[in-house]
């Protein structure tokens, strides 16, 4: 019975016992956690910040154009003002119709590009840049300006920061946040008992929480570790995190992770935290160029980011960025003077923070692509690096606007819908536009809507180019040689191609390709069959050159790979890879890795240029295309400077129900129109001519026969790549004869005295 009794009274004991135990192998544990979180962040992670995005920076040259509009908006877009006194600061600009002076920001992640430089350009009177010099008279031949930036790539994607050193920032802005917020951060060892007792008390006597007692250490732990919620298990957890934070680590370490990870404000969707991405946001310069006035102002919103925001509310944000002043100077942080000088500023933030181009689906490419050009990089190896891409912001803008607008547009001419009744999804458009002197990516649309489908369809894509294939085939048939019997033919611009009805027996039954009219022209010649965009005949010069299907375009492509492939004709015979990266600078704006252009001449020059002059004949000096059925929508078009390719078709590949001409074209004519359309880009990007290159000769060919026009024989120009002209000329008067050598040179005078122009002595 007493062994029961005992048993009976014991085992609440026990389990009180048990659960003592468990509490205490649980705090231990969250002890063990806490300090390994702890060295987790702070030795690994405490400056590392979101990999950013940037644009191509708008480059100043000698001997080029710039307009002010233009570059005062681009400023502008970064935050940048317009100075009201004769001094221009860094952030600043002054533009007038002779001379500019602009002054970039203090940016040390973007080195160069953002180093607080003073240019001066000047103008001769042309309107070309004649000088530009710095603010010690050294001379430059080209200055790049700030790139906007595209994204902010963060592990936390609603988190930005920008990390900085605690050497790398002014004194005044650590006194500051020390005056305010943890007055002997130094003496305490992660609590501070005093300050704890002194805050209960306040709190008892108002019967409210007004004082909050927690150290610097205890914040910064309670950013790394915990949720926001005021609990006494939450302040227990907080303060046994910041006393091993204070075990593990010395205060100048927990002094700048809590610089680096306190909660300052938004931008947008993303939450700054932060002093180093608070100080370009609201004072558009890096952190280590802080004044006093604006150090005082940032340390007194760490209490409140949107109590005290100068944005929202300014006189608030100066009451309390004054109080911050007035209590530095009674603890001898400051002296009179420059309490008086900070106290007497006026608060100055900037009104516009930095808004790049839509450029979602680019982003993804160029996260897609950074390992290939970066393989040493891991998938945080690059966190906190700025990468410049090579995106045009002005041309991205135009693409985004001609792809939403083009769209709109035909679905508002067609009512009714596309695709007939059983339409379901939206009709998607694709949009690329390329240098194809360097290959690199200026814009890029992969669709119509980034939030509703994030599939790129510039890139991945493959569809079938149908007609829009043809330049390419016509540009292969021009860099071969056809054998004809024992010899050896070259085909030209000017070689007949035979335009009636065909039937070629393939596996899949006999295929007879017909024109988009159902019409056939007889005999055409290559020209003719490239500028009518001809089935038939390049069906017959397909089976020359190789399988009729692809002479037609019935493989597939994506529109990257046609905007490339029409590069090779708007370069002059040079091919170069795609390049969507121009480089990657470090956090402290070293250079870590520049991509170089790469590339290789495919063909000549001269037979580039044949294909070009065909297709001036086509619409606009581009290519429209339409798969069978109308499926594939296509455009591609080219200047010396731009290749540009629009996919316009539904996802699942049904038809449209309309050509290419209808539904991609629109869309090219509205961005060409407005790249080239834009005052000072001197041609940049516009229609301006090809230069005709060496070993070209022009030739009248009578187009009946396809031989060198004669007396009695008249026939029309054609290009044609020297030493492959007809050498033989049509009948005349019942006589043939063959044209030699003497008779060329001959005949090269005549030309050449014939078209020089007449000059009275």
């Amino acid at each position: 019975m007493l062994v029961m009794r005992w048993r009976g009274r014991s085992r609440p004991a026990v389990r009180s016992a048990c659960g003592m135990i468990l509490v205490a192998a649980l705090l231990a544990a969250a002890l063990l956690l806490a300090e390994a979180l702890a060295v987790a962040r702070l030795d690994g992670d405490s400056l590392t910040g979101p990999l950013r995005l940037y644009a191509r920076p708008p480059i100043l040259a000698l001997g080029r154009r710039a307009d002010a509009e233009m570059v005062a908006a681009h400023l502008a877009r970064l935050g940048y003002s317009e100075a009201s006194e004769r001094i221009v600061r860094p952030g600043q600009y002054a533009l007038d119709s002779t001379e500019w002076l602009i002054v970039s920001r203090r940016l040390r992640r973007l080195g160069p590009l953002a180093s607080g430089r003073a240019i001066r350009v000047r103008f001769d009177r042309w309107g070309r840049i004649s000088s530009l010099t710095g603010a010690e008279g050294d001379r430059f031949r080209a200055v790049p300006l700030e790139p906007e930036p595209i994204a902010v790539v963060s592990a936390a994607e609603s988190a930005d920061r920008v990390p900085m050193l605690l050497d790398d920032l002014p004194p005044h802005l650590i006194e500051a946040v020390l005056t305010i917020e943890d007055q002997r951060f130094f003496e305490h060892h992660g609590l501070d008992y005093r300050r704890i007792a002194g805050a209960a008390l306040a709190n008892l006597r108002d019967g409210r929480i007004v004082q909050g007692g927690s150290t610097i250490t205890q914040q910064l732990a309670r950013s790394l570790f915990l949720d926001g919620r005021r609990t006494l298990v939450r302040k227990a957890r907080e303060a046994a995190m910041a006393l091993v934070l204070e075990a593990r680590h010395s205060k100048p370490e927990i002094l700048q992770a809590y610089l680096n990870e306190l909660y300052l404000g938004q931008d947008g969707g993303l939450a700054i935290h932060g002093v180093g991405r608070a100080a370009e946001q609201l004072f558009g310069k890096d952190a280590g160029f802080l004044d006093l006035a604006e150090s005082a102002l940032l340390a007194g919103l760490i209490r409140g980011p949107n109590l005290y925001s100068p944005l929202l509310h300014p006189e608030r944000a100066r009451a309390r960025r004054d109080l911050v002043l007035r209590l530095m100077l009674e603890r001898e942080r400051i002296d009179d003077t420059a309490h008086r000088l900070a106290s007497e500023s006026v608060v100055q933030v900037r009104r516009r923070a930095p808004r790049g181009p839509p450029a979602r689906y680019f982003r993804d490419h160029v996260l897609a692509v950074l390992g290939e050009v970066d393989p040493e990089a891991s998938d945080h190896g690059t966190a906190g690096d700025a990468v410049v891409t090579t995106l045009d912001g002005e041309l991205q803008r135009a693409a985004v606007a001609a792809v939403a607008g083009g769209l709109a547009a035909l679905e508002r001419d067609h009512v009714d819908g596309l695709g007939g009744e059983s339409a379901g999804s939206e009709v998607q458009a694709a949009l690329v536009a390329i240098d194809p002197r360097s290959g690199d990516v200026l814009a890029m649309v992969g669709g119509r809507d980034y939030g509703t489908s994030q599939y790129n369809r510039a890139v991945h894509a493959r569809r079938q180019p149908g007609s829009a294939f043809k330049p390419i085939v016509a540009l292969t048939a021009v860099t071969r040689r056809a054998t004809t019997g024992e010899h050896e033919e070259q085909v030209t611009l000017a070689s007949p191609l035979s335009d009636t009805p065909l039937e070629v027996e393939t596996p899949a039954g006999p295929w007879r390709p017909v024109n988009y009219d159902g019409q056939f022209r007889g005999r055409v010649t290559l020209r003719e069959a490239l500028e009518r965009s001809l089935n038939v005949p390049f069906a017959r010069l397909g089976l020359e050159l190789g399988p009729p299907s692809v002479a037609l375009g019935a493989f597939e492509v994506t529109p990257l790979e046609m905007a490339r492939a029409y590069g090779v004709l708007a370069a002059g015979g040079s091919r170069a890879d795609s390049r969507s990266v121009l480089g990657v600078l470090t956090a402290a704006g070293g250079v870590r890795l520049a991509v170089d252009r790469t590339g290789e001449r495919v063909v000549s020059a001269a037979q580039a240029y044949l294909v070009t002059s065909a297709l001036r004949g086509a619409v606009e000096r581009g290519k429209s295309g339409t798969t069978n059925g109308f499926r594939d929508g296509w455009f591609i078009g080219y200047t010396p400077a731009l290749a540009v390719a629009v996919w316009v078709g539904f996802d699942d590949g049904r038809s449209l129900g309309l050509p290419g001409s209808a539904v991609a074209l629109p869309i090219f004519a509205r961005f060409l129109a407005t790249v080239t359309g834009r005052n000072g880009t001197e041609g940049q990007w516009g229609a301006g001519p090809f230069d005709v290159p060496s070993g070209l000769e022009l030739v009248d060919v009578d187009p009946e026969t396809g031989l060198r026009a004669g007396w009695g024989c008249p026939g029309r120009p054609e290009l044609f790549l020297v030493g492959t002209a007809p050498r033989r000329t049509c009948e005349a008067r019942g006589i043939r004869w063959d044209r030699g050598p003497g008779d060329v040179e001959l005949l090269r005078r005549l030309e050449r005295l014939a078209s020089r122009e007449y000059r009275r002595p």
